[in-house]
């Protein structure tokens, strides 16, 4: 079972930027790939971005591509999200996501956080 624990949400302007973690129990968390998603209220979960377990292979959506930057570090068990130029439309409730597979995917992930919250103001 691998558990994520995702942090860095929070409140700000648009234009601002904000840094998500999600730090992962898993002690094999090199051979993960791992995605971010969001929820808006209201909305259907929306992918945003993937990456490979060597960090070396990454996908996003149209909609952050250019804003948002995944990252990752084995190391210390943790992915990371940048995000940039953050809008309105950004807020929702961000999800880190886990699967052993090869590649990054927009969806079948079979592991979840709790999600943090990211609300933006106009």
């Amino acid at each position: 079972q691998v558990r994520l624990v995702e942090s860095g949400g929070g409140l700000l302007q648009a234009g601002g930027s904000l840094r998500l973690s999600c730090a992962a129990s898993e002690h094999t968390f090199r051979q993960l790939t791992l995605g971010w998603f969001r929820q808006a209220p209201g909305k259907e979960r929306e992918f945003l971005v993937g990456i490979s377990w060597s960090g070396g292979g990454t996908i996003y959506a149209d909609s952050v591509k250019g804003r948002f930057t995944v990252s990752r570090d084995n190391a210390n068990n943790t992915v990371y999200l940048q995000m940039n130029d953050l809008k309105a439309e950004d807020t929702g409730l961000y999800y880190c996501a886990a699967d052993h597979k090869v590649r990054p995917t927009a969806d079948g992930y079979a592991y979840w956080g709790q999600g943090t919250q990211v609300t933006v103001s106009s």
